[in-house]
């Protein structure tokens, strides 16, 4: 039961001077009738409008509200990192400022909570806002990571989620600086369920995501959780220096040994292209063997745990 309990929402904000109150209102009307306590913790990240100022006014009005004023914009992912950190909750629900994320289905997230789910992934079906090229994007990069990645990933979840207190503290432990974080939460594991709703237009103000940005933070997040670009190189190595030398042998044989039988009349260039594609794929294979070095180091500069313990035994 939730009676006992507390809940803290995270709202990482840039820019969202218009949504701020709308937010908190809706959030207020929701939280009081709850029978628990909660804290909501707005962290600013680095704005320009008057969105600091609508969140110290708020903030004095409410000893259930927390700010966190960033010195700049340091990103999305940075500013639920600190607003996850700060949480004090048993539990935390991350949200953005802007309203697509439903406040009303909150009880829902607590429900499965409530019925042993450590991490409950808010899903989006629909969103009529999101442009086809946004569509497919999204789509394309969860294919892709669900392949080279050795984590499922769920198509279309948003950050839109429920965090136990043990998730928490499980994520803080991550020192990665180049971070997304449902991809992480991903690899944490624990129990988990889904919340599916479709979402609703922004109240006010643009996305700060331009497709730009999305496409840097997909590729950042390919490099971070897989290493399979880095030996991209080798296989294509290992493959070029396979076919040049099986060819290269063909040649001699058929040209030298057997005296052109077949009347290919192979040229001195064309034997020459052949060589050079063979060295190639030489170096193509030291550079994968190189990248394998690499990617040892690439997993202990990351740091991440060796094991995360969801839960342990008293005798343990």
């Amino acid at each position: 039961m939730i009676e006992n309990k507390k809940i803290s929402i995270v709202i990482p904000a840039y820019n969202e001077e218009g949504n701020i109150p709308l937010i908190y209102a809706r959030l207020k009307d929701l939280l009081s009738s709850l029978p628990c306590a909660y804290e909501i913790v707005f962290v600013n990240d680095g704005s320009t409008d008057r969105t600091e100022e609508e969140i110290e006014k708020i903030e004095g009005q409410d000893k259930n509200v927390r700010a966190i004023e960033f010195s700049r914009n340091f990103g999305k992912e940075c500013a639920t990192s600190a607003g996850v950190r700060a949480a004090s909750g048993d539990a935390c629900i991350l949200i953005d400022a802007d309203l697509q994320h439903p406040v009303e289905i909150i009880p829902e997230f607590l429900k499965k909570w409530e019925n042993g789910a450590e991490v409950v992934v808010g899903v989006r079906t629909n969103n009529s806002a999101e442009s086809i090229i946004k569509k497919v994007g999204s789509s394309l990069f969860y294919k892709i990571m669900n392949r080279i990645s050795g984590v499922p990933f769920i198509p279309r979840s948003t950050d839109f989620r429920l965090l136990d207190r043990s998730v928490i503290d499980a994520y803080n432990n991550f020192t990665e600086r180049e971070r997304m974080t449902r991809i992480l939460i991903a690899w944490l594991g624990f129990k988990r369920d889904f919340v599916y709703f479709t979402a609703s237009e922004r109240a006010s103000g643009k996305a700060s995501y331009s497709f730009l940005k999305l496409v840097k933070l997909a590729m950042s997040t390919f490099v971070g959780h897989s290493l399979l670009p880095l030996k991209l190189a080798g296989y294509l190595g290992i493959f070029i220096t396979f076919i040049s030398g099986i060819t290269g042998i063909f040649i001699v044989i058929e040209k030298y040994i057997l005296n052109d039988p077949w009347g290919l009349n192979f040229s001195g260039p064309a034997m020459l292209a052949i060589f050079n594609l063979f060295l190639i794929g030489i170096v193509l294979s030291c550079l994968g063997l190189v990248a394998m070095y690499v990617a040892q180091i690439h997993k202990e500069v990351l740091n991440r745990p060796l094991y995360v313990v969801r839960k342990k035994n008293k005798d343990v």
